[in-house]
């Protein structure tokens, strides 16, 4: 845990850096905008869809006969229905800017700062970098969509979003974080051996999500934080790797 929060507390510093807090706050506005406008130029063909598949769909249309939901109600809970899925889909979006485009950018100013000793032998590519950014968000959003039924479950509304955003962040960030320091083989070997921590990072990162304002700029702080913990996983995973090698060097001289 020590290491998550002081990958927390490296980010929280980062921000003083020139052009971070501009690249923490135009991925989501960006989403925002993008599906804002979407939503703004289809709500009302969508929301007749939607109810329509109450009316046409045997076991929609059977919990509509159970909750005994007037038109009202129906139309209100679509238009609830709706708002969910808009979630996912602006979450999701954000998370992939900054996945794809502003946490290389972010990797280049704080690696140069608090990680300059360790060597650049680009494991990842830019492509590898969208292909598992992609991976990531249409994972995400697809079981937002699969579990949507599970929030009716009292509680359940609270713990999943933190859950999904949790194996999103990790999944999406991890590999743009190691790419331009690790090779291949490091990359595969730091993920593997941080895999329970790094979905602790992530946990963090759902729970902040729930924080008025600070939700912004959560996918890209997310993303800082996914650096510090990974460079630094990185870099004890040299200096295990140079142990043997210094010991070995010493018991020579010797």
């Amino acid at each position: 845990m020590n290491q998550v929060f002081t990958a927390y507390l490296r980010a929280l510093k980062s921000l003083a850096r020139p052009a971070v807090l501009w690249h923490l706050l135009w991925p989501t506005l960006a989403a925002i905008a993008l599906w804002g406008g979407i939503a703004w130029l289809t709500w009302d063909d969508v929301g007749a869809a939607v109810t329509n598949l109450f009316q046409e769909v045997s076991w929609l249309r059977w919990i509509a006969e159970r909750w005994e939901a007037s038109a009202l109600a129906t139309a209100f809970f679509v238009k609830a229905l709706l708002l969910l899925l808009l979630l996912p889909l602006i979450y999701g979006t954000a998370m992939f800017i900054v996945a794809a485009f502003t946490l290389p950018l972010m990797l280049e100013r704080i690696a140069a700062a608090d990680y300059a000793e360790l060597d650049k032998r680009r494991g990842g590519t830019f492509l590898g970098s969208l292909w598992n950014a992609l991976v990531a968000v249409l994972g995400f959003v697809l079981a937002w969509l699969v579990t949507l039924p599970l929030w009716l479950i009292p509680g359940v509304a609270v713990v999943l979003p933190v859950l999904l955003s949790a194996y999103a962040n990790q999944r999406a960030y991890r590999y743009d974080a190691l790419a331009l320091h690790a090779d291949a083989e490091e990359l595969r070997t730091v993920v593997e051996r941080e895999k329970g921590r790094l979905y602790l990072v992530g946990i963090v990162a759902g729970l902040l999500a729930y924080v008025p304002v600070v939700n912004l700029i959560v996918p890209a702080y997310a993303g800082l934080a996914f650096i510090h913990f990974c460079l630094e996983a990185l870099r004890r995973h040299r200096a295990r790797q140079q142990a043997p090698a210094l010991i070995e060097g010493e018991a020579r001289r010797v």
